[in-house]
C-alpha cells in the first residue's frame, strides 16, 4: 500500500479551483468525504487500519467520480462534488480541480441532502441526481437508467442490499423525502418509500448493488477489477487461502490451525465474529492473520475472502480438520475441470448410526452436487467474487453459494476426507438433528427467511 493518503493530501499543490456555473437541466450530486485516517470507514479499522480505511475511501470516491464525468460527458450533465471534512483546496488536490465543490451543509445526512437538492433545484436544474461513495459497482449505465426513469417518474432509487439506497433521483424538490429518516440503518429505504407513498409520488427502482461499510462489503470492490489494487491485496497465483470462521472456539481452534502453520503456497485467515472466549488470543499467538467481522458464517467467510490473496479460496468450520496433503487434492480437483469442489466427510465418533450420516452427506455431495461448508469447500477466487460470494446469510450460506455454482459447472469431491465434530450430532440426537436440517432446507425453498431459519436451528 504506497498510495498513503496522508502524505498525499500533505503534499503541495499548484492547482487552481475554479468554481465553473452549473447550467446543465440535469445535474449529478456527488456525496463524499475527505479520506483523513482515522475518520472515514471507521467499521473497516480493524480490518484494514485507519490508513487502508482511508486510501478505501479514497479509492471509492476516485470510482465514483471517474463514473460520474463519463456519464456527464455523454449526456452534457453538470457534476457537483458536495464534501464534508478538508476544504475545496484538498478536494482538489486529491481528486481533481475540474469539478465544482461545496461544501456540505446541514446537521445530519437527511439535512444535507434536503439542501443539496434545493439548491439544484433553485438553480434551474430539471432533473437530479445524488449518489454516495461507498457503491463500487455503480456505473454510466446505471446514471443513465436514472435520468431515463425520471422522464415518467417523480422519483428513483437505487436500493442498496444493506437496506439503505445508494442513489436517489428528483424532478422537483420534495423535502419530505429526507425527513424523519433513521439514517444509517437498515430502515432507510422502507421508510423513504413509505414517505414517497405518502406524498402520492411515482416511483422507479433501479438494481440493489452493495454499499462498502463492512469487511464482509469488500467482496463488491473486488468485483471491480483495477480499482482497488492500491488497497486490497492483489490475487497472488499458486496461492492457496484457507479461511476459517469462528467464534468462541477456543476449545478446537488450535488442533483445526496446527496441520496448517508453515504450509508453502497457504495463507491461513481466521474470520472472527466477536469472540468472547481466548480464540483470537490463540489464533494470533501462532502467527495466523485474525479478520474481525460481524457474527454470522457468511459474513465472516466473505470478510475473509474480501482480504484473501489466494487464486483458490478454501472455507473451513473451525471444528473440522483437513486431510494429510489437502493442497494437492484441491488443485488436482479443480484441474479436472471442475469449477468448484469439496472433500468428503468424515465425523470424528464411532457411534455407528454417524456412519449412515456420512454416507448420505457424500452421496448428496457427489449426485446433487450440494456440499456443505463442513466439507472444506473450494473454489477459484475470480468465480467465487464473480457470483457474489456468500449471502450474508446465519444459515443456509453455503447452500445458496453452491446453487449458483452449479450453473457455472461441475462441483466435485475430492478422493479424500476432511475430519469434523460429531458434537452437534450428539448432543442434539442423530435423527433429531438430521429432521432439523430438513426442515430448514424445506422452509428455505418455501420461502422462510435465513434469519428465521437460524433462530429456529439454534
Amino acid at each position: 500500500m504506497t498510495d498513503r493518503v496522508s502524505d498525499r493530501a500533505s503534499l503541495p499543490c499548484e492547482q487552481q479551483f475554479g468554481q465553473a456555473a452549473l447550467t446543465q437541466p440535469e445535474r449529478v450530486i456527488v456525496f463524499a468525504r475527505f479520506p483523513e485516517a482515522g475518520q472515514t470507514k471507521t467499521r473497516l479499522i480493524p480490518s484494514l487500519g485507519p490508513e487502508g480505511s482511508a486510501q478505501l475511501q479514497a479509492a471509492l470516491t476516485r470510482r465514483t467520480l471517474q463514473v460520474a464525468r463519463q456519464h456527464c460527458a455523454d449526456r452534457s450533465c453538470d457534476l457537483e462534488v458536495r464534501f464534508a471534512g478538508g476544504d475545496v483546496s484538498r478536494m482538489g488536490c486529491q481528486f481533481g480541480a475540474e469539478h465544482q465543490y461545496s461544501s456540505q451543509q446541514g446537521n445530519g445526512l437527511g439535512e444535507r441532502l434536503e439542501d443539496a437538492v434545493a439548491a439544484a433545484f433553485q438553480a434551474g436544474t430539471k432533473r437530479v441526481v445524488v449518489i454516495g461513495t461507498d457503491c463500487p459497482e455503480i456505473d454510466s449505465l446505471i446514471l443513465r437508467q436514472a435520468f431515463e426513469a425520471l422522464l415518467h417518474a417523480d422519483v428513483v432509487l437505487g436500493p442498496a442490499i444493506d437496506g439503505g439506497y445508494y442513489l436517489i433521483g428528483l424532478r422537483a424538490h420534495r423535502p419530505e423525502l429526507f425527513r424523519g429518516i433513521d439514517w444509517g440503518t437498515e430502515n432507510v429505504l422502507r421508510q423513504t418509500l413509505q414517505r414517497i407513498r405518502q406524498a402520492r409520488c411515482s416511483v422507479r427502482q433501479l438494481k440493489s448493488l452493495s454499499d462498502v461499510d463492512y469487511p464482509e462489503d469488500l467482496l463488491a470492490c473486488r468485483r471491480v477489477p483495477g480499482a482497488f489494487t492500491q488497497v486490497l491485496p492483489a490475487m497472488q497465483r499458486g496461492l492457496l487461502s484457507v479461511i476459517i470462521s469462528t467464534f468462541n472456539e477456543e476449545r478446537v481452534i488450535e488442533q483445526t490451525l496446527e496441520p496448517l502453520a508453515d504450509l508453502e503456497q497457504v495463507e491461513v485467515i481466521v474470520a472472527d465474529g466477536a469472540s468472547t472466549d481466548a480464540t483470537a488470543d490463540i489464533v494470533r499467538r501462532m502467527g495466523i492473520r485474525v479478520v474481525p467481522a460481524r457474527r454470522g458464517r457468511g459474513r465472516q467467510m466473505n470478510a475473509g475472502a474480501g482480504l484473501a490473496r489466494g487464486e483458490v479460496l478454501l472455507f473451513l468450520h473451525a471444528d473440522t480438520r483437513l486431510p494429510r496433503g489437502f493442497p494437492e487434492h484441491v488443485w488436482s480437483t479443480l484441474d479436472r475441470g471442475a469449477i468448484a469442489g469439496a472433500f468428503r466427510l468424515r465425523l470424528d465418533h464411532e457411534h455407528s448410526g454417524l456412519r449412515w450420516i456420512e454416507w448420505g452427506v457424500n452421496l448428496r455431495s457427489h449426485y446433487r452436487q450440494l456440499p456443505y461448508s463442513d466439507q472444506g469447500l473450494f473454489v477459484r477466487s475470480e468465480l467465487f467474487h464473480r457470483v457474489g460470494g456468500f449471502p450474508n446469510w446465519p444459515l443456509m450460506e453455503d447452500y445458496e453459494l453452491c446453487r449458483r455454482l452449479q450453473k457455472q459447472g461441475r462441483i466435485r469431491l475430492a478422493p479424500a476426507a476432511v475430519i469434523s465434530s460429531a458434537r452437534r450430532w450428539l448432543k442434539r440426537g442423530l435423527w433429531r438433528t438430521t429432521l432439523i436440517n430438513q426442515i430448514c432446507i424445506a422452509g428455505f425453498h418455501l420461502g422462510v427467511s435465513p434469519e428465521r431459519l437460524g433462530r429456529w436451528y439454534s
